[in-house]
């Protein structure tokens, strides 16, 4: 059974999953460009971070950001290798959203990358609803960074 927690980066899996998502988005996005929370930044009060669980076996993690009262973006989004197209990140996706609903956001926003690397992420996203949309919260980037928002 998979279970969605509330995590506070205690664990070594879970610092070491962290780790994981930011070599791998310094290895496939341009240096300037690479806007993944390393463990400080997902303690920042205005981040969440949930983690999924089987049993004691990590299998994803994904952070919401409030950017204010009614906006909220989606970071840190990063399955466990061996768990890669089975479902988590769907899950964990599905999950933020409804913790942004109860927040009370009217909008939840996220930047990806535009390379091949990035390209089962834009997909995941465009499945659940989200669109293209422009920069926000201070994004500038239009020639690497993708952004996408949906409506709550």
């Amino acid at each position: 059974m998979i279970r969605i927690e509330r995590d506070d980066l205690s664990r070594a899996d879970v610092v070491a999953l962290v780790a994981l998502h930011v070599a791998a988005a310094r290895e496939n996005s341009p240096p300037e460009q690479v806007f993944a929370l390393d463990a400080s930044g997902l303690r920042e009060p205005a981040v969440a971070l949930w983690t999924a669980w089987d049993g004691g076996e990590l299998l994803g993690m994904g952070a919401l950001k409030e950017l204010d009262p009614r906006h909220g973006e989606i970071k840190s989004m990063r399955t466990a290798p061996v768990h890669q197209r089975k479902g988590v990140a769907r899950l964990m996706l599905d999950h933020l959203i409804v913790e942004a609903r109860g927040r009370g956001y009217r909008r939840l926003s996220l930047e990806t990358g535009g390379n091949a690397a990035f390209a089962p992420a834009r997909a995941m996203y465009e499945a659940a609803g989200f669109t293209p949309a422009e920069p926000f919260a201070g994004y500038t980037d239009r020639a690497f960074s993708r952004y996408y928002t949906l409506a709550l």
